[in-house]
């Protein structure tokens, strides 16, 4: 790895998830990194940030082991998901295993829990420095010039930095002054379903279901799914359009919607503590944004969220982020940190691809809420396990490609397109032969018959 010889000053906009990795990632190349994060410092106050646990998979894994923390958080805290685990309205249970062939599963991780490591690694390195309670009210992106409120004093104070790292989620306020730009492209798309987070109370020191699984009760226009924490309890959530959810005003109405609708789960979270939990908190929005270019100049550049916010359905957000981090690490590495390339290659190898990702998410909710419980994804499903058995270099699932590599988001596609088209013609050919064998006996008695005359 190559470290500087001018240290460059990066002030990161975000203390989240993927700013925090960034700090990590530019102080060991010796740049001077500062974290603004507008929240209080979540390792000393309770705050209870967004829903939806993560699930950690092979991008994501690669950023944290690029900065040893793959261990501190897959082998000391991550569940093993090894696939879905279905329930049916009738209390029926269906595996869908990720990956049979090479055991691949996913990591259930708490956000909280992940945040904390994350900014702990970073003040590990002297080259960092942690500011919170700094809201950023405006900035002058060209110069790297930004003002931020200090929310206990209410006093402005102004920062010059080398670098402006937006990591400031998907309401990001970096994102916001440089839409003011020309030629900058963004869109904003929220779906019409909201979500709800729930919780599955622990057993008696074990998991009130498997704990190797994501669970999904797929219900057509909507879904609940559950995923494993390490002290034995589920986190939940109940993912409707909101029309859905808006009839759930009154808690015997959403004891009758669960009891009709996942009567298996009911008794699992409990009446009391279901009412209690779901009327805690309003339903939250899910939004997918997309944007182009990500960098201004050699001065500022978006990352994560700030740059691709996507509905969870992929779990791709939280990987996605990391490997934005990784791929500039690697850009970084080939271009000795001159950020006036490493910025524009960047917007040119991740804005497209992100779209992408952006675009299977939200594919991937209709298929968890609904497409795994036709006969024609697990027909599909099969086959796909099939020739990825017997010609594993060639034919690999989807699922795979986007959870177990790093192959281009937008190659991970490409990819499925090809195999939908092979196995489309694999069926004409079988028509073709059935065809052929119904045909041929008459065709044969037609020339018999046709001979005798």
């Amino acid at each position: 790895m190559t470290v500087v010889d001018r240290k460059s000053r990066v002030a990161i906009v975000g203390g989240g998830l993927v700013g925090a990795l960034a700090a990590c990632f530019f102080a060991r190349r010796g740049h001077l990194v500062s974290i603004y994060e507008y929240r209080a410092d979540i390792r000393v106050e309770d705050y209870r940030g967004q829903s939806i646990d993560l699930a950690l998979s092979t991008r994501g894994r690669e950023a944290l082991r690029a900065v040893d923390l793959e261990e501190a958080v897959v082998n000391r805290h991550g569940i093993a998901m090894r696939g879905r685990m279905i329930h049916s309205k009738d209390g029926s249970l269906k595996e869908i295993i990720y990956d049979s062939v090479k055991g691949n599963c996913i990591y259930s991780v708490s956000r909280r829990y992940l945040n904390v490591v994350l900014l702990n690694a970073a003040e590990t390195y002297p080259e960092v420095s942690l500011h919170f309670c700094k809201k950023l009210v405006d900035a002058d992106l060209d110069n790297g010039k930004l003002k931020f409120l200090n929310t206990k004093t209410q006093a402005i104070e102004e920062v010059e930095s080398d670098l402006i790292i937006g990591a400031d989620g998907a309401y990001s306020t970096v994102r916001r002054i440089m839409m003011k730009r020309p030629l900058f492209n963004c869109s904003q798309t929220y779906i019409e379903h909201g979500y709800v987070e729930l919780f599955v109370p622990a057993g008696k020191n074990k998991y009130a279901m498997s704990g190797d699984h994501l669970h999904i009760w797929p219900r057509g226009e909507f879904m609940m799914i559950a995923m494993p924490n390490d002290d034995y309890t589920f986190t939940g959530n109940i993912f409707a359009p909101f029309a859905t959810l808006d009839k759930l005003k009154t808690p015997q109405a959403l004891l009758d919607f669960y009891e009709e609708q996942f009567p298996d789960l009911l008794p699992l979270i409990g009446r009391e503590k279901l009412v209690k939990d779901y009327f805690e908190r309003e339903p939250k929005t899910l939004i997918s944004i997309k944007c182009k270019p990500y960098h201004v100049g050699k001065t500022a550049l978006l990352v994560g969220d700030a740059a691709h916010a996507m509905v969870p359905f992929y779990a791709q957000g939280m990987n996605a982020g990391f490997e934005d981090i990784l791929l500039l690490d690697e850009l970084m590495e080939q271009y000795n940190s001159d950020f006036s390339k490493v910025l524009p290659e960047f917007s040119k190898l991740r804005c497209d691809d992100a779209h992408a990702i952006c675009d299977l998410a939200m594919y991937n909710y209709i298929e968890m809420r609904d497409l795994v419980t036709r006969k024609s994804f697990l027909i599909r499903k099969h086959l796909d396990t099939f020739f990825y058995k017997h010609v594993p270099n060639t034919w690999i699932p989807l699922y795979s490609t986007v959870h177990f590599s790093r192959m281009k988001f937008r190659d991970c596609i490409a990819n499925k397109e090809w195999q939908d088209k092979v196995l489309r013609r694999i069926m004409w050919c079988i028509v073709f032969i059935f065809l052929a064998m119904i045909l041929a006996p008459v065709a044969e008695k037609y020339m018999k018959t046709s001979d005798l005359y």
